[in-house]
């Protein structure tokens, strides 16, 4: 049925008069005439009975006039929530990041969101780049910023992928460590430090830098939180990799030395958005700002 039919009907219940629901909606008196016939003939019920002068609904049009005029007032708001979703100024924005984003390119990004569209729920949930990768596949997040050296990204093709930034990854050692002084430092001569790793396997973590340079680290401590990494790598348990994002966090009793342009390990910072599908109206609101940010953080 054609939606434009229940507009003219609505018109000329309104008006009793073909011909005044012809002037406001802008059709000839014969235009509307043909329109509420064809009408009659989908509902197979007279809806007006035609008087000397005008028109009255029959008790067959009342019925059916209450059922047109709730299905146009939902098209109405269906018209509007669409309009404020194309205009950000509602819905959501389910956001995944890695740890260290939320030292300050997440924040600063949502900060200047929320500013501009109050409207929108932001969720934000932090975890491991793969886990996002994973859920947003999955259509349980709309994006997430993620990271991962060169050759960790094919394992990210289920997704798309925006640059960001690349981000170095340097060493934060005790400030009364022997090597504390050098400007920059080499991974081989590290080899035989204890060091503090997210996790008891190095490949899943920063410090799988330390694998292409040729030796395995003896990981002594195992913490997942940068504030406890830091902690203990100032307590002089041992050494620990930093990415660039959290370097404004880091505490006193620790310096922060590059590594040698050989071995210092570059991870890439992305956006990520599910692959093959249309991006949300706040998606397409966030990203600019997000990049604005990196942006911002790596000048």
């Amino acid at each position: 049925m054609d939606t434009g039919w229940l507009e003219v009907f609505r018109a000329v219940a309104r008006h009793g008069s073909f011909t005044a629901a012809g002037a406001e909606l802008g059709f000839t008196q014969s235009a509307v005439s043909r329109q509420i016939a064809a009408l009659e003939a989908e509902f197979g019920a007279p809806l007006f009975d035609r008087l000397p002068r005008g028109v009255r609904l029959t008790e067959q049009g009342q019925v059916a006039l209450a059922h047109a005029e709730a299905a146009l007032d939902r098209l109405g708001a269906a018209r509007r929530d669409l309009a404020a979703l194309r205009d950000v100024h509602t819905g959501r924005l389910r956001l995944g990041s890695f740890a260290t984003a939320g030292a300050a390119l997440v924040p600063r990004t949502l900060a200047a969101f929320r500013e501009a569209h109050p409207g929108v729920t932001v969720s934000h949930t932090e975890g491991f780049s793969r886990t996002h990768v994973a859920a947003l596949a999955a259509g349980e997040l709309d994006l997430a910023v993620v990271s991962g050296y060169a050759e960790d990204l094919d394992a990210f093709e289920a997704v798309e992928l925006t640059r960001l930034l690349d981000e170095p990854v340097l060493v934060a050692l005790p400030a009364g460590h022997r090597l504390a002084e050098r400007r920059t430092l080499r991974l081989a001569e590290l080899a035989d430090e204890p060091w503090i790793a997210g996790s008891a396997s190095p490949e899943d973590t920063l410090i799988s830098a330390c694998l292409r340079r040729g030796f395995r680290p003896r990981i002594e401590v195992v913490a997942r939180e940068w504030l406890a990494k830091f902690g203990f790598a100032a307590a002089g348990f041992g050494l620990t990799l930093v990415p660039a994002l959290a370097a404004g966090s880091l505490p006193s009793g620790l310096v922060l030395r590059p590594l040698h342009r050989d071995d210092a390990p570059v991870r890439t910072v992305l956006a990520a958005t599910p692959r093959g599908t249309s991006r949300p109206p706040a998606v397409r609101a966030f990203l600019p700002l997000l990049r604005e940010a990196a942006r911002e953080l790596e000048s």
